[in-house]
């Protein structure tokens, strides 16, 4: 069951290239994964039938992908019996520079993006406490839990970023799932650039497991209301660092 939630996820991000520009949105599904967290460093991408069949690109078109990404120190490709792709890239330090730059570039998108994350992540939290969950569906979300309380800095917000996909999983609902993904990526690149405070990273840790324990106790109304005050919390520190 673990392993299928894992798969989920995978599908949720590695889903079918639409337009035209088959190796360009390659490139960027396989960056979007990194950059989520839902592949980290260290971890080894999908065998290449398998991704390229996700994707719905043809193998050369992925290994081309793949070449510029080693290029660009994204991945690695090592031979041998445990060899495959794996990922070397890790996230820039928060930089208040990066955020403004990012938020600019959002514009009057910005206030959208939040909202629509705090109705979609507040939704799937609720309906994910309502579900019966099967224990590995549970064990699964603990072990997402304790990767984000344990992260050093480094690795928080990609941690973070999978806690928070998870409860999408858990939801039962692809389409749900993938529009909480969605809405994550739009924001990515500027939660990713709000720096460390670690009072904060605390408050967040008691956030998620507040979350997590109104959705194994089945506690829907108080699943949502974690959720939301975790989100506008991120929303608040987000918009003070802007000014």
């Amino acid at each position: 069951m673990e392993e299928a939630l894992l798969d989920r996820q995978l599908d949720t991000v590695f889903r079918p290239v639409r337009t035209g520009n088959a190796f360009e949105e390659t490139v960027e599904r396989i960056l979007q994964a990194i950059k989520l967290g839902v592949i980290g460093h260290g971890d080894r991408l999908p065998a290449e039938r398998d991704l390229a069949g996700r994707l719905g690109v043809s193998r050369e078109t992925l290994r081309e992908a793949l070449r510029s990404l080693q290029q660009a120190g994204f991945v690695e490709s090592r031979r041998g019996r445990y060899g495959g792709t794996f990922v070397t890239y890790r996230l820039p330090a928060p930089d208040v520079v990066e955020l403004r730059r990012v938020a600019d570039d959002l514009g009057a998108e910005l206030e959208d993006a939040l909202t629509l994350r705090l109705v979609l992540e507040t939704g799937a939290a609720e309906l994910a406490a309502r579900r019966e969950l099967a224990d590995e569906q549970r064990r699964y979300l603990l072990q997402r839990l304790a990767d984000a309380d344990g992260a050093s800095p480094e690795d928080y917000r990609q941690c973070d970023s999978r806690f928070h996909l998870a409860i999408g999983e858990l939801t039962g609902s692809p389409s749900l799932a993938a529009a909480i993904t969605e809405a994550r990526i739009r924001l990515n690149d500027l939660l990713n650039a709000i720096p460390m405070l670690g009072r904060n990273i605390d408050h967040a840790s008691e956030q998620h497991g507040a979350m997590a324990r109104a959705i194994l106790t089945g506690d829907a109304p108080a699943a949502r209301r974690a959720t939301e005050e975790h989100l506008e919390a991120t929303a608040a520190l987000l918009r003070a660092f802007l000014g």
